[in-house]
């Protein structure tokens, strides 16, 4: 049985939170066995399971933005799909406890090549793990959600542009 995405759920995507800071993430992925597999990240701070995030770039969409994350974070070259296929919120730690809510918008890029030399390599571990898997291991409920769908159905990583 293909699962789809709640409609509130995709909308997220699109919608403003009040008070809370606008991301860009790329959830890298790729088919190993008929199944979907996601690259997750260590983050430099705490060292947790995340996906490739970072702000808003000026003069770049935010799926080219977000393509951008990837790379600097990941090493990740791919092709990214302009519709973002999610969201998610987090509290970001800015500085001595302070948290800044941010709400995230997932765009999907499909990993061609994972480059050795990056501009945070040796900060960050990446491994790859099957959707399911991947959430598990992330914090976010949100983005646990959108993981799990993905497992389920695949073909959400292919949404039209």
């Amino acid at each position: 049985m293909e699962m789809v995405l709640p409609d509130l759920f995709v909308a997220a995507a699109q919608e403003a939170v009040p008070d809370a800071a606008t991301q860009v993430a790329a959830l890298c992925w790729r088919m190993r066995k008929s199944l979907v597999q996601v690259l997750l990240i260590t983050s430099r701070d705490t060292g947790r399971w995340v996906i490739p995030k970072g702000w808003p770039i000026a003069g770049l969409t935010s799926a080219s933005a977000a393509a951008r994350e990837a790379w600097e974070e990941a090493g990740v070259e791919g092709r990214v799909q302009e519709t973002a296929i999610g969201a998610f919120g987090y509290d970001k730690l800015a500085l001595m406890e302070v948290t800044v809510p941010c709400r995230v918008t997932v765009h999907a890029l499909r990993v061609r090549d994972l480059k050795t030399r990056f501009p945070e390599a040796g900060q960050r571990r990446r491994v790859w793990f099957p959707a399911l898997a991947a959430a598990d291991l992330v914090a976010e409920p949100e983005l646990q959600t959108l993981l799990r769908c993905i497992h389920e159905s695949p073909a959400l990583l292919r949404k039209p542009a």
